[in-house]
């Protein structure tokens, strides 16, 4: 994976960057606990995904994305509302040799008929999940399987999921509060 190897001094110095010309700050550029968690279950859980039509919501980097690919997805649609995603989706999915579609666009309340949705380290912010609370239950409710990896943030929606798994992973201390962190892999019941 193309990830950002000085986390502290990359965050602060695009960060600013970013903000004066109005963009947000590189999420994409690291593979976050519950991405790294998600896309481990995947790998060890191929029948989770095999022969499946998948969504990776916000998928930054594309790791899991490519993980689904490489664990036998049919098809895998790794989206994100970052235009730089697009191009990390894209080296990462040709480092390890697999094809992924990217689409740069805010897909929240939009159904492609997709099979499976992933979702790594999405509930950080309330607002956040006010905002896929409904639209999970809908795909949910025609089927669709969604799967969430999660080191404990703060607005996890604990009362629509259930436990799958739970992963130890590698993580910045710059950007997380240690080297380390539990993450779990969450099924949506809701």
């Amino acid at each position: 994976m193309h990830l950002a190897d000085e986390a502290h001094a990359l965050w602060l110095k695009t960060e600013e960057e970013l903000a004066e010309i109005g963009l947000p700050p590189p999420f994409w550029a690291f593979a976050w606990a519950g991405g790294q968690g998600l896309a481990r279950y995947l790998l060890d859980n191929p029948s989770t995904v095999r022969g499946a039509a998948v969504l990776d919501f916000a998928t930054g980097s594309g790791l899991v994305a490519i993980a689904a690919k490489l664990a036998g997805a049919a098809t895998v649609c790794a989206a994100d509302i970052d235009p730089f995603c697009e191009a990390a989706v894209r080296l990462n999915a040709a480092a390890n040799g697999v094809g992924v579609d990217c689409v740069i666009a805010d897909l929240v309340d939009t159904d492609d008929g997709w099979d499976v949705l992933l979702a790594g380290d999405v509930f950080y912010d309330r607002a956040i999940v006010e905002r896929l609370r409904p639209w999970f239950a809908r795909l949910s409710s025609r089927g669709c399987r969604i799967l969430v990896g999660d080191p404990g943030r703060a607005y996890l929606p604990r009362d629509v999921l259930s436990e799958r798994a739970t992963y130890r992973v590698p993580v910045s201390r710059d950007l997380e509060d240690a080297e380390v962190k539990k993450t779990t892999v969450w099924g949506w019941t809701g």
